[in-house]
């Protein structure tokens, strides 16, 4: 006889507290998940997925009957004792996390019953002894998420690790939300909670790090005429280093890289400490959001009049995800400059309306491409290595082609007709500014 497995509680169904509650039912748990947006609310009880991820779709269809969705807080309570926090925490003017969501949480529940509240958004270090005092009869776990978008799903079903931050006297709690993870494998880290807060924030810090540092170092590649692919491959093969997070682009955006950096940045700051190396890794990766219209200069001198066709609009591909993508800035800076701008994404194009002025949206790559001056490779989309480029190329006005993620086969665009410029690699600058043709 099977053992009905505890109900779980889900606040917030977001990109991450929809993977929570998708992925615990997957697990055999009841789920509960609640949220103050109505219309999210309805559609996810007629079955309809709110986000793009991969597998996401396939999870919520075959746990339907494990899943309960509602914007009532005291039927989440009425139905669950462990409570996972998943509210979004933005970043505010000023840098700061953003906790209104968290606050109005903590509450909601009031009293608490014997619920334990389990966080997963990211917060400051120092937000979970903040809770605890507040709610002092409330059990208290700092667990952060390390879901990748696109690979949210898998990341969930197979981390590398799940942290379990509690302070003494919330041992209980701790024991029971490792008990969640143990089936799937990964290494349960027990600590306390303001190390467990600053875990998510310094891996992130981290990964950015790796990102804005190999960018740079494309930038000195193009100057001294070395290529970055072969110079990051060789570093990656360094197990001191690895390879991950070392591929030259236009830069890391999203959900949680910006956000988390100007975070940590802001709790370093305000506790009296300047942290010079995040200031760095954040200004590095703005000002690589716009070294591509530089290349666009350097190929077609200005860019007043010209059409240029933006191919990806999230932030990376296998999400819809526009925040903080590198395409929000590259097609303001072409405007800016006078630029006419058409843009094609597989996924992303609703999500960008409201956030893009002036861009006319494609049907498709070809479309987008369709009489462009030049054409930029935003989002690394798997369908733009398999489209027909010799018939792009005769689409085109001029079959210029930056890419900026070093995705595409040079030599396969170059055959097709193209000019092809990719990032740090110096073989492939513009030899000087090119007249206008």
């Amino acid at each position: 006889m099977s053992v009905e497995k505890e109900p779980i509680g889900v606040i917030g169904v977001g990109w991450v507290g929809l993977v929570t509650a998708a992925c615990f039912a997957e697990l055999g748990h009841p789920v509960i998940a609640r949220d103050i947006v109505a219309e999210k609310v309805e559609a996810l009880s007629r079955g309809e997925t709110t986000i793009h991820e991969p597998g996401l779709t396939e999870l919520l269809e075959r746990n339907a009957e494990r899943l309960t969705f509602t914007t009532e807080m005291s039927e989440l309570l009425g139905g669950a004792r462990l409570l996972f926090v998943c509210v979004d925490t933005p970043p505010t003017v000023s840098g700061d996390a953003d906790l209104s969501r968290v606050r109005s949480v903590v509450e909601d529940l009031g009293e608490g019953g014997d619920h334990v509240l389990v966080m997963k958004s990211t917060v400051p270090a120092g937000t979970g002894a903040t809770i605890r005092r507040e709610l002092p009869g409330v059990p208290y776990v700092s667990c952060p998420e390390f879901l990748k978008e696109g690979t949210a799903v898998a990341d969930f079903m197979h981390p590398d690790r799940v942290v379990i931050g509690v302070d003494p006297g919330d041992e209980a709690a701790a024991v029971a939300v490792a008990g969640l993870y143990e089936p799937l494998g990964g290494e349960i880290v027990r600590t306390d909670v303001a190390s467990a807060e600053m875990i998510k924030l310094a891996s992130n810090a981290f990964l950015a790090t790796k990102i804005s540092f190999v960018n740079e170092i494309a930038n000195v590649c193009e100057e001294v005429g070395a290529d970055v692919s072969e110079v990051a491959r060789g570093m990656g093969l360094d197990a001191r280093i690895g390879p991950a997070f070392l591929r030259a682009g236009i830069g890391y955006g999203g959900s949680c890289f910006p956000k988390d950096l100007k975070a940590l940045k802001m709790l370093a700051g305000n506790s009296g400490y300047h942290f010079q190396l995040l200031s760095a890794v954040i200004e590095v990766n703005e000002l690589q959001k716009r070294r591509v219209v530089n290349k666009l200069l350097a190929r077609l001198g200005s860019l007043a009049g010209r059409r240029v066709a933006l191919l990806g609009l999230a932030f990376k591909p296998d999400t819809d995800d526009m925040r903080e993508a590198s395409s929000l800035v590259l097609a303001a800076r072409l405007r800016g400059e006078g630029a006419e701008v058409t843009a094609y994404d597989p996924v992303a194009t609703e999500a960008a309306r409201s956030l893009i002025e002036g861009v006319e949206f494609a049907p498709s790559a070809l479309d987008a491409l369709a009489g462009a001056d030049a054409a930029v490779l935003v989002t690394e989309w798997p369908e733009f290595a398999a489209l027909d480029w010799r018939e792009a190329a005769t689409r085109m006005a001029r079959p210029l082609l930056i890419d900026g993620r070093n995705f595409l086969d040079a030599d396969l665009l170059r055959g097709a007709g193209f000019e092809y410029e990719g990032i740090g690699r110096a073989a492939e600058r513009a030899a000087s500014p090119a007249t206008a043709g």
